[in-house]
């Protein structure tokens, strides 16, 4: 009997992990199509002859097309479920990738940015809000965490291909091969960097195939049964055990809309939820990803090796997030996120320092950047999602974490035209100091509003706002 038992348990376990992981492929996406950019922007602003404001655009369309994303996915998630719309975010990628690749001119590529734009803000509401309703509340925080750590993984890889094609293109510059193949990886070798976004959007959207719904979402829906089955499969629980949605309004006009919302119970909440992500993209995390090989080779590094050299900031975005994976169950949300808030501040003004006093030709200027990609990865770029994702009933779920993501896209939008502009007119220097003041009011944000979620099921943090 008790083998028995045991086997059971690791067939269960072995579904919600598998389950998981496929969601979080929607967060690999999201990362490889937003670093992508950064290999491909010189290439593209060269062959297209970009203005400052053109490649403030071309940086930003994908943003235009994550807050369009924003705008509908939230709501049609609390209508029609979250797998659907999570299949829906992986055929935008897909789509993106190909148009992409073959675009035959600025205009079709920003189109086809915009179209990937739309999967990641898809996916950047739905995936964390997926996983944090499958997830068991004892290791609610660390699963939703994944989809972060599944983000840098995109990143790194984003970097790593780059950097590789770049290399492919210069070692073949005078290699015969196929036309086709000559336009892909050596003549315009960008087209490559982002066609390689096709192969991840094809498994996301085949996984998904075969991932259950959101147990919470159903039983919203009345599907009790349903659920009970798989949550069964899920967790492991019978139809008695299994969590019952707590519901704060009884008033049936409210219940589910956002009027429910802004009503005053979720007032603290959605304060939570939309200064985070705000707080977040004005960390300057992005001026490194979307930027990094200009604001190096401004330190007198070479595009080649500025390329190579943002493999180690992604490398160091992996493994601290991973220690945010590892502790944010044991040590909680709070402590974690005040320690990388004010470190972050930190490194920030130290990089900033650097470059004002001109000291960017030694290590210490790729120091500061580390260092402060590691206080962001174990803090504030994970935590807003786990935050988020936690602290709304479940009625009202996918639409609050709608407008916090629009927060996020609609900040990092304005961080994409506004950092070219500061770099040039203001200097790296003053543009870091101004990250490192966003990233103190991150800190005094978490300081005076967020409360401690660790360990609470979805029941029990719904209770902090009633009570």
């Amino acid at each position: 009997m008790k083998s028995t038992v045991k086997k059971t348990n690791q067939t269960l376990n072995s579904f919600l992990a598998g389950t998981a992981f496929i969601a979080t492929l929607g967060g690999f996406l999201f990362g490889f199509d937003m670093a992508v950019i950064s290999g491909v922007l010189p290439f593209v602003k060269s062959q297209f002859g970009l203005s400052s404001a053109a490649e403030g655009w071309f940086v930003s369309s994908a943003l235009v097309g994550c807050i369009i994303g924003v705008l509908f996915s939230g709501d049609l998630s609390d209508r029609l479920g979250r797998k659907k719309l999570l299949m829906l975010s992986a055929l935008l990628f897909l789509l993106s990738a190909i148009a992409a690749t073959v675009s035959s001119g600025f205009t079709q590529l920003v189109l086809s940015r915009m179209l990937g734009g739309m999967g990641v803000g898809t996916a950047s509401i739905v995936a964390p809000l997926y996983l944090s309703e499958i997830a068991p509340a004892a290791i609610r925080g660390r699963l939703v965490i994944f989809y972060q750590l599944a983000i840098t993984v995109g990143i790194l890889i984003a970097y790593i291909t780059n950097a590789a094609m770049l290399n492919f293109a210069v070692q073949h510059t005078g290699t015969i091969m196929a036309p086709f193949f000559h336009i892909l990886f050596v003549k315009e070798p960008w087209r490559g960097m982002l066609g390689l976004g096709i192969i991840p959007a094809l498994l996301f959207f085949t996984g998904l195939c075969f991932v259950p719904e959101s147990p919470w979402w159903l039983m919203q829906k009345g599907q009790d049964d349903h659920a009970a089955r798989i949550f069964k499969r899920l967790l492991g629980l019978d139809a008695a055990s299994r969590p019952v949605p707590i519901t704060e309004s009884n008033n049936a006009d409210e219940k589910g809309s956002y009027k429910e919302i802004f009503s005053r119970a979720m007032r603290k909440p959605l304060i939570i939820a939309l200064l985070l992500p705000l707080f977040s993209q004005f960390s300057g995390i992005n001026a490194v990803i979307y930027y990094g090989p200009q604001i190096l080779n401004a330190a007198g590094i070479a595009i080649n090796k500025a390329l190579l050299g943002q493999i180690v900031f992604g490398v160091a975005n992996f493994i601290f997030t991973l220690i945010a994976v590892w502790k944010v169950d044991q040590m909680g949300r709070r402590p974690l996120y005040l320690t990388g808030s004010i470190g972050a501040c930190v490194c920030l003004l130290f990089t900033g320092i650097c470059f004002y006093t001109g000291n960017t030709g030694s290590i210490a200027l790729v120091i500061g950047i580390v260092l402060f990609l590691a206080c962001f990865a174990f803090s504030i770029g994970p935590l807003k999602f786990v935050i988020a994702a936690e602290i709304f009933p479940t009625e009202i779920r996918g639409r609050a974490m709608g407008l916090s993501i629009l927060v996020m896209w609609v900040a990092d939008t304005v961080v994409g035209q506004l950092t070219p502009i500061l770099l040039g007119t203001v200097g790296p220097g003053i543009t870091f100091w101004f990250f490192s003041g966003c990233c103190l009011l991150s800190f005094l944000t978490v300081l005076k509003l967020v409360p401690e979620t660790k360990g609470k099921s979805l029941e029990d943090v719904q209770k902090l706002w009633i009570h």
